[in-house]
């Protein structure tokens, strides 16, 4: 079958590490695993990282890659995967699909059959291939961890990445009021069509917000620490621009706040965001749908940094 994999490592070019070419049908490795027929995907960072070596070893490869997914189960029904898998062998006792199993971006993948959810009636493949990582961290940084339902405002730091971007679409659909930085222009014009304030990074707010959602580290959170309303909650799922900051704990303890690092969700916390955009006609903000016969200009786009929203594959085009 056609598949995208990481063949070697290239930290400085992760694209030169990419290969598109035929691979093994998938083997599921046990009696309640199944093989999805693939319709749409989308891509994150972490397959960038992937390239470069972040979470893999020379011994695992060639590695499919991908985590996010839309297809059809075994009785054709079109279901979206939920990309965590338990892994024995893994420190955290989890991985997500093409860590230590082979991931989405090819015709079929093997997953547990617990990990396949129904998709809702008249969501598009492309919209909600975009939810599994995501979208779902956002979720998960928003509500379980967030108690967003107890907020008024929130701030999200570097919209424009997918899971900053899916947070604003989120918390504006719950009636929050949104500010959300960027250091582009035209990313900060994206962000107020979607109900947000956009305003520049370290800019002053015209109040203390109840919730941050933190996914750029050290260049940000000073500023997220001064925008944190008291007994906010400061919620941490990346560190796209360090991850060492300078913290005045004095400000923390002060002002009471939580800093709640998080990753991803639970399949229940899937079929909640699943029916939330379902219900609530929230269409997840995509940059672009590529061909899968043009994968490696969808890699291209994501390594670009110009894309705002998800960067998604039709495998059916």
């Amino acid at each position: 079958m056609r598949a995208a994999f990481a063949s070697r490592f290239d930290d400085a070019d992760p694209l030169a590490a990419l290969t598109v070419g035929e691979r093994p049908e998938p083997t599921p490795p046990a009696d309640d695993w199944v093989t999805v027929q693939l319709r749409a995907t989308s891509l994150n960072h972490h397959d960038l990282w992937s390239l470069r070596g972040v979470g893999l070893t020379e011994a695992q490869l060639p590695m499919i890659l991908g985590c996010d997914a839309v297809g059809l189960d075994p009785e054709g029904r079109p279901v979206v995967v939920y990309p965590v898998v338990v892994t024995p062998n893994d420190p955290r006792g989890v991985s997500i699909l093409s860590e230590h199993f082979s991931g989405t971006l090819a015709e079929r993948v093997a997953v547990p059959r617990s990990n396949l959810i129904p998709l809702p009636d008249g969501m598009a493949a492309t919209d909600a291939a975009c939810l599994p990582t995501a979208w779902l961290t956002a979720w998960r940084m928003l509500t379980t961890k967030g108690r967003v339902a107890d907020a008024d405002s929130v701030l999200v730091q570097g919209a424009g990445g997918g899971v900053a971007t899916a947070a604003v679409a989120l918390a504006v659909a719950m009636g929050k009021r949104v500010y959300a930085t960027s250091r582009d222009a035209v990313k900060r014009d994206r962000i107020s069509a979607l109900g947000a304030i956009a305003v520049e990074p370290g800019a002053r707010l015209p109040e203390r917000v109840d919730v941050v959602i933190e996914t750029v580290g050290a260049a940000t959170f000073d500023h997220s620490l001064k925008s944190a309303a008291p007994m906010a909650r400061i919620v941490v799922s990346g560190a796209t621009a360090g991850h060492e900051p300078s913290v005045n704990l004095r400000r923390v303890f002060a002002m009471q706040l939580e800093i709640l690092g998080t990753s991803m969700g639970t399949p229940g916390e899937l079929y909640e965001l699943l029916a939330f955009c379902s219900d609530n006609e929230v269409r997840p903000v995509v940059d672009s749908v590529v061909p899968f016969s043009r994968v490696e200009d969808a890699f291209a786009r994501l390594h670009s940094g110009d894309a705002f929203g998800k960067v998604v594959i039709d495998h059916t085009a």
